[in-house]
């Protein structure tokens, strides 16, 4: 509750820096990358997009689509204990996706950690 200048209470709008909704004060965005990035584990880099997932156990598969520099990316990746990458049906090594040629509008990415 917000009081008035003489120390009474009224209702309205809390005082500057107090947010009365989570989502008004960035943690929504933040948790998205929290959960994105970091758990997910697609991670948005200058020139590649890193995947590199960090789930519990129990979930041993994981859809993801994900847009990035105007590309829908469709990432499938199960855990299987041997880590492997393709993009398009090519094998690429390590954990990261090159930038899509220009003009590609869907990018097909398999992931197995």
């Amino acid at each position: 509750m917000n009081r008035a200048g003489d120390g009474t209470p009224r209702s309205g709008s809390p005082p500057p820096g107090e947010g009365k909704n989570s989502w008004l004060t960035g943690t929504a965005a933040w948790t998205f990358v929290d959960v994105s990035q970091y758990l997910l584990g697609v991670q948005p880099t200058f020139d590649s997009l890193r995947l590199e997932p960090h789930l519990p156990a129990q979930f041993t598969e994981l859809h993801i689509e994900r847009e990035w520099r105007g590309v829908r990316y469709v990432i499938d990746a199960r855990r299987t204990g041997k880590a492997s990458l393709t993009v398009d049906g090519k094998p690429v090594s390590g954990t990261t996706v090159p930038i899509a040629a220009p003009g590609t509008e869907e990018v097909h990415v398999s992931l197995n950690f």
